[in-house]
C-alpha cells in the first residue's frame, strides 16, 4: 500500500466509477473500450485513440455531467419543498393535478360556499330513476372537483341502507373516498334557515350573485312522472328562501324546432333534479325533467367569471328556446 501511495498514480474510486459508466458507454457504441482506456495514447501502449473514439468520449462525458447534474438538482428541489411544507409544491407549479384538486376542495370546504343535494324526496322514484340520480351525483362531483373554484358538496337526508344510498356505492367506484359531506341529517338541521337558498325554476326571486355565507340547494330527484313545482312547494313549506336562475333578465327568446321554451335546466345536462311545466306556446302544458347538473354548469362558471351571461352561456343549451341578445341576428 506505500507503494502505490508513493507512485501517486492509483486512480480513486470515483475515477473507477466514471471510467467503468464511459466505458459502458462506449460499449453500447460498438466501440473498444480498450482504445480509450488509461493506457492509451502512452509511450508502448497497445492501442491508440482515433479522433472520432476520443471526440465521442467526450461527447458522452457531457452527457453523464449533465445527468449527474440533473439528478442532483432533482434531489436538491426535493429537499426544499419539503423542507418549506406542503403549500411549497404548488407554488412553483410543480404539484399533481389530483393534490390542487384536493386543496381547492377542502379550501372550499373550510371557506364555502356550499351546494346541497337534498335526498328527501327520494323515496318517490322507481329504482331506475334512484340508478339516474347515483349516476348523476358522480357526474356533479366530477364537474365540481374540475372546477377551478369548487363549492362544498353535500348529500342530506342521505340515509344509510336506502335504495339512493345503495345505488351511490354500487355504481359510483371509490365514492367512499369523495371529497364530500354525506349525513343522513336534513339541511334544516345543519344550517341556518336564513342561510338557505332552494334553487328552483319556479321561484320568483331571482339569483343574483353567490354569496360564499349561503347554502344553496339543488332538489334530487330523477322524476319520469308528473310532479309540477315539487321542489317549489317543498320549500315553501319548510319557509325556506327559493331563488331561480336569472334567464328572462339576460337572454331573451328564440325560435326552435320543439316550438317550447324552458327555463328549467339540469344538476348537469343528464341529471334530473324535479319536473316542471313547459310554457309552450300553443298553450299546452307538458312534463320536463329537469337536470340539475347543468345548473351546477351555471352556478360554477358565474362563481369563476361572476358573469352571468358567460355563465348562462355555458349552462343553457340553445334547445331551451333562450339565447343571449347578441345571438339573435
Amino acid at each position: 500500500m506505500a507503494g502505490c501511495g508513493a507512485c501517486g498514480g492509483c486512480p480513486s474510486a470515483e475515477s473507477e466509477e466514471e471510467a467503468a459508466v464511459a466505458c459502458e458507454a462506449l460499449r453500447l457504441l460498438r466501440i473498444e473500450p480498450l482504445a480509450v482506456g488509461p493506457g492509451a495514447g502512452r509511450a508502448g501502449g497497445t492501442a491508440r485513440c482515433s479522433r472520432n473514439v476520443l471526440r465521442k468520449r467526450r461527447r458522452w462525458e457531457r452527457v453523464l455531467a449533465a445527468k449527474r447534474r440533473k439528478r442532483r438538482q432533482e434531489r436538491e428541489r426535493s429537499r426544499a419543498r419539503r423542507a418549506e411544507g406542503p403549500g411549497a409544491a404548488s407554488r412553483d407549479g410543480r404539484r399533481a393535478p389530483a393534490a390542487l384538486a384536493k386543496e381547492r376542495l377542502l379550501e372550499a370546504r373550510a371557506s364555502g360556499p356550499r351546494l346541497c343535494v337534498d335526498l328527501g324526496v327520494a323515496d318517490r322514484m322507481t329504482q331506475k330513476e334512484t340508478s339516474r340520480l347515483a349516476s348523476q351525483i358522480r357526474r356533479l362531483y366530477g364537474a365540481n372537483r374540475r372546477a377551478k373554484k369548487p363549492f362544498w358538496l353535500c348529500l342530506t337526508e342521505f340515509v344509510v341502507g336506502s335504495l339512493i344510498y345503495e345505488e351511490c356505492f354500487r355504481m359510483n367506484d371509490g365514492f367512499s373516498n369523495y371529497l364530500m359531506d354525506t349525513t343522513q341529517e336534513s339541511y334544516l338541521d345543519l344550517f341556518p334557515l336564513d342561510a338557505i337558498v332552494y334553487l328552483t325554476p319556479d321561484s320568483e326571486n331571482v339569483l343574483e350573485d353567490i354569496d360564499r355565507n349561503k347554502v344553496y340547494v339543488l332538489g334530487g330527484l330523477v322524476d319520469e312522472s308528473i310532479h309540477k313545482k315539487l321542489t317549489l312547494q317543498r320549500a315553501q313549506e319548510q319557509s325556506v328562501q327559493t331563488a331561480r336562475l336569472p334567464i328572462r333578465e339576460y337572454m331573451v327568446k328564440t325560435v326552435n324546432t320543439k316550438n317550447y321554451r324552458s327555463e328549467t335546466l339540469a344538476i348537469n345536462q343528464a341529471s334530473g333534479v324535479c319536473i316542471t311545466e313547459l310554457a309552450i306556446d300553443t298553450g299546452i302544458t307538458a312534463w320536463y325533467i329537469s337536470l340539475f347538473l347543468t345548473v351546477f354548469d351555471v352556478l360554477s362558471t358565474y362563481y369563476d367569471t361572476r358573469s352571468w351571461p358567460a355563465a348562462l352561456k355555458a349552462g343553457v343549451s340553445s334547445g331551451k328556446g333562450y339565447v343571449l341578445p347578441d345571438a339573435v341576428k
